[in-house]
């Protein structure tokens, strides 16, 4: 509520500052906000909220006859309409906003606008963002020259109207290092400061411009913003917080910003990639926009209500970023305040709602859907792989004729034969001779080989049977209680079953056969796995015949390796009755064929010795020949083919993959839930969006594709302003509209409606061009101001909203760690790739959470771009949080600004400003003969400009104190010069080393160090 009335009040300033004049008032700019704050709860589009028939936000119902003549608005009268005879009111029961709950009256500033608005007709307007953006006229002003381009004009209207002047422009290195923080997220080099101060040319300045928008950092600078929308992160989230790999998504954001993709093509591939026609591998990419919210692998949740929740995330996602609608809060009943009933919400939800996806997740990595996206130099190389496999395999195609001589040959000797052939091919475990089984008796054994079997292990168990019972244990490497942990072959009620079970009520697998086998029959039963976790992909045969399975769990995502040994005819708390015998564990899944060779009860001699065979039968004879006789060329060509297949698939196996977007075959029904509950399903609902927000083209398909172009349609209302809005934001420090998150009722009005529009009109008519628009703002005379503010500014715009001066603001704080890296030399620059870790806060992990301990890198992977750090959700990098970094968790879009003591701490303390302190100290040191000529080297690196005499004075005082203490104090600046991984520069005398690392702290703490100005 707190912030309701936040934004209440501060629309109410430019409320205020409209109707001074005595214009005439307007609807969406002055009564709008008094009604939204104060009436619309009430009185507004939740219809099961609604106190009375009085309906405000709607101007026909405002005006309709409430019974008994009584309207709350008379048009032209103000003493007839209810309204204002109920906020005048001094009877507390009457009067409105309900004082007996609370509410405070409207102020006489607001009673006089209100009755002011009925007497001139009481005349509404579509909400203001609910309308196409339309490229206004520019204004006339009298100080044209100073404007140099559009956006100027706009803002020197409303200057000259308030009866303002704008500021001077900045001078020109702090020019530079403005627009190369905000364009690349880095400072300026001294170099590049002075070739900008010394070049008088015309067009200095855009050439610039033109330069960092060209430049890699600013597609980096860019991406980061994008990426706190959406919600992306290094790990799952919630308790488990296990982790993910997305960083494939990332660096395809990169790419698009450092290509200038149009926005509206950024939009549909993020939204719906996969759904386009001949959908790339790129395009797969980006849909990973989608898959960037948290998932839950929490023991003991509810599936679908997890489900739903992600669902809903990106529901509400895709209102704020491409809508700054709050639509989420009609997930549980109409929107109070915006035209958006509850059954918008779930439209919108029903483009969503389609994916194959469970909400009980796996927590060691990526979640289906999900893809393999392979860098090009991977792709290459993969290529590379497959074609060495085709080129083994065509060896031993081209050896047919001698394998079929050569088998001929063997057949002959093999009927002489006296054992049977069993593949020795990852063979673990082999038990003859089990014999009987009264349901008492056990039998454990000793693997030949280690079999290990966890989660993802494939294997194939295989036995002779004959059961007398229809329940037993056949082969088990379990716990032996009924929902033990570990693997087991079963028979239960007659059927075969499979248990591959962590925990037996939320994680692991179980398939029966879908009959019972035969009791007193001697038969051969075999399982295989895959290792996918997937139930599906197991199976189960019967005398080398696959039988129909069912499911009965499908979970299993969680590591099992239970310590219980080997048993025959025992597991699980069950006993086997009858007699099992040659009983096989390999460690890989067998293909069909091979199962069904494997289950013939016949040896090899006699199937040699038959004129006529089986295709099992063929099999078992071809591969007991490929094993024992045959030709050494042919051992080779497969061995060769084997060994190719080995490096092709390990090679798999180290690409990255990346969640992704994907359709189910058969659409998911939807439904409005009631009050947004998971289990209450309420009316159907079809994909649609809110009508309030444009129309809707048959043309389109009614999927997230579909969707996408609705948001990136020229009638839209909402993206282009939203969009152009944060670009403003992000420039400025503050949005055109404040509330970049919200652009309804309860959002602050636009300080700058037209330029808003003329910057939303711009950006669509340039094709969605991301860098234009940018280009046009920061070219303007309105950004070039110097950030000084005048006399008595400060306290009448304190957060610069009418921009009678250049922007002022602490850093992003990624900026200010990049920049420290940055002027210290320590700062790798390399772009894109798996997230890095640097330093952080020893044992942190341990202390907030369970498991494996944060391990910071070695070498490069301290020191890269913010960009790239790792990022877990429920102990998020508490530097990047202490500068107000948002956490990830759901999608953030207004930057936010704080100034606390710990901050300070953090530029004075943590590991990364120390050694970046130590190694700015040892460039300063290096640039200069006199300690005056290093300290202005340092002011130059760090701040782009030469240190004035008050400044070079108090740094050359702290500097000889520093080397003085120092100096007497060896191994203690020993110690200090010895933070962080960085080599010491020896050449650095230790004293003089430890000194200056002091003064390149003292300047990393500048406020000018940490401010854009």
């Amino acid at each position: 509520m707190k912030v309701i009335l936040g934004r209440a009040l501060a629309g109410a300033v430019w409320v205020v500052a409209g109707c001074a004049s005595g214009a005439e008032v307007q609807f969406n700019r002055d009564i709008r906000p008094i009604l939204s704050d104060k009436c619309f709860a009430c009185h507004g589009p939740d219809a099961g909220n609604r106190k009375s028939k009085l309906r405000l936000d709607v101007e026909a119902e405002a005006k309709a006859d409430l019974g008994g003549g009584r309207r709350g608005i008379v048009a032209g009268d103000p003493d007839k309409s209810g309204v204002m005879q109920r906020v005048v009111s001094t009877n507390k029961t009457l009067r409105m906003p309900p004082a007996y709950l609370g509410h405070a009256a409207l102020t006489a500033e607001q009673i006089d606008i209100l009755q002011r608005w009925i007497a001139e007709g009481g005349r509404y307007q579509s909400h203001w963002s609910f309308v196409p953006p339309v490229k206004a006229e520019l204004p006339a002003v009298r100080d044209a020259g100073w404007a140099l381009n559009a956006v100027d004009r706009f803002v020197l209207a409303r200057l000259e109207k308030e009866g303002l002047t704008p500021s001077g422009r900045a001078d020109k290195a702090r020019l530079l290092r403005r627009v190369t923080l905000d364009l690349t997220g880095l400072a300026p080099t001294p170099e590049e400061t002075r070739a900008f101060v010394a070049d008088e040319a015309e067009g200095a300045y855009e050439r610039v411009v033109e330069r960092l928008l060209a430049s890699p950092r600013y597609a980096e600078r860019m991406a980061i913003r994008w990426l706190e929308a959406a919600r992306y992160a290094d790990t799952n989230g919630y308790q488990s917080d296990g982790p993910r790999d997305m960083w494939r998504w990332r660096d395809w954001v990169i790419e698009a910003f450092h290509k200038n993709k149009p926005f509206d093509e950024f939009t549909v591939e993020q939204i719906a990639g996969d759904l386009l026609p001949g959908a790339r591998l790129d395009q797969k990419i980006a849909t990973g926009f989608q898959r960037n919210h948290r998932t839950s692998a929490e023991g003991g949740i509810v599936d679908e209500e997890f489900r739903v929740e992600y669902v809903a995330d990106r529901t509400e996602t895709t209102a704020t970023v491409w809508l700054g609608a709050t639509l989420g809060c009609a997930r549980c009943h109409d929107h109070k305040y915006d035209p958006f009933p509850q059954k918008d919400f779930y439209r919108l939800f029903a483009f969503y709602n389609n994916v194959p996806e469970k909400g009980f997740v796996y927590n060691f990595g990526n979640e289906e859907p999900f893809i393999k996206a392979p860098l090009p130099e991977q792709a290459r190389r993969l290529a590379e792989l497959e074609e060495a496999v085709r080129v083994a395999q065509g060896r031993l195609d081209g050896l047919a004729e001698v394998a079929r001589k050569a088998e001929r040959s063997w057949e002959k000797r093999a009927r002489e034969l006296r054992e049977d052939w069993v593949p020795s091919e990852a063979l673990g475990l082999r038990a003859d001779g089990g014999g009987e089984f009264d349901g008492k008796r056990e039998l454990e054994i000793a693997p030949s080989t280690e079999v290990r079997l966890n989660f993802r292990d494939p294997f194939t168990f295989a036995a002779w049977i004959e059961p007398r019972e229809g329940k037993g244990a056949i082969v088990s490497k379990a716990e032996d209680y009924w929902e033990g942990t570990g693997h087991g072959l079963y028979l239960v009620d007659g059927k075969l079953r499979l248990h591959v079970v962590f925990r037996w009520t939320d994680l692991g697998f179980r398939v029966e056969t879908e009959e019972a086998i035969p009791l007193g029959a001697r038969q051969h039963v075999a399982v295989t796995y895959d290792g996918s976790m997937k139930a599906r992909n197991a199976r189960i045969y019967v005398n080398g015949r696959p039988m129909k399975m069912k499911i009965l769990f499908d979970q299993g995502i969680w590591p099992l390796d239970p310590k219980e040994p080997w048993r025959v005819g025992a597991g699980g708390g069950l006993r086997f009755t009858g007699k099992i015998d040659g009983v096989r564990v390999w460690r890989r899944e067998m293909a069909a064929s091979e199962v069904a060779a494997v289950a013939l009860a016949e040896p090899v001699s006699a199937i040699a010795r038959k004129k006529e065979r089986t295709a099992a039968e063929r099999e078992k004879l071809r591969l007991a020949f490929l094993e024992w006789g045959a030709p050494e060329e042919l051992r080779e060509a497969r061995a060769l083919l084997g060994q190719a297949r080995i490096a092709r698939d390990e090679y798999y196996e180290t690409i990255p993959t990346v969640m992704v977007m994907e359709e189910r075959a058969e659409r998911r029904p939807t439904y409005l839930l009631k009050r947004g509950a998971y289990d209450a399903p309420g009316e159907a609902v079809e994909p649609a969006v809110p009508a309030a927000l444009g129309a809707w083209n048959p043309e389109w398909p009614r999927n997230r594709l579909g969707l996408a172009k609705w948001l990136v349609a020229r009638d839209n209302p909402l993206t282009a302003r939203v969009t152009v809005n944060r670009f403003w934001q992000m420039l400025f420090g503050v949005g055109l509209v404040k509330t970049v998150e919200d652009f309804g009722s309860q959002g602050e009005a636009p300080s700058h409606p037209e330029l808003l529009d003329w910057l939303a009109a711009e950006f669509l008519e340039s094709g969605w061009d991301v860098k234009r628009i940018i280009k046009t703002m920061v070219m303007s005379a309105t950004y070039q101001q110097e950030s000084k503010a005048a006399a008595g500014m400060e306290e009448r715009d304190p957060e610069n909203r009418l921009l009678a001066r250049g922007a002022r603001e602490r850093l992003a704080p990624e900026m200010v760690r990049d920049q420290a890296l940055q002027v210290s030399g320590l700062l790798v620059e390399k772009v894109g790739g798996p997230s890095v870790k640097p330093y952080q806060p020893e044992g942190l992990w341990k202390e907030l959470a369970s498991g494996e301990d944060y391990k910071a890198d070695k070498g490069e992977g301290l020191y890269r771009r913010t960009l790239y750090q790792y990022w877990r959700r429920t102990i998020a990098p508490p530097s990047m949080m202490n500068f107000d970094s948002p956490s990830r968790e759901t999608c953030v879009v207004r930057e936010s600004r704080t100034n606390t003591p710990l901050q300070a701490l953090n530029l004075m303390n943590d590991v990364t400003y120390v050694e970046a302190a130590r190694k700015l100290g040892e460039r300063m040191w290096k640039a200069g003969a006199t300690d005056e000529a290093r300290l202005q080297a340092g002011w130059r690196v760090a701040l782009g400009r030469e240190p004035n005499a008050r400044e070079l004075a108090a740094a050359g005082k702290a500097l000889r104190q520093f080397r003085q203490h120092y100096g007497a104090h060896a191994e203690e600046a020993r110690q200090y010069v010895s933070v962080g991984e960085s080599a010491r520069d020896e050449g650095v005398p230790l004293a003089d080393a430890a000194a200056y690392a002091a003064v390149g702290s003292l300047i990393l703490n500048l406020d000018e160090m940490v401010t854009k100005e």
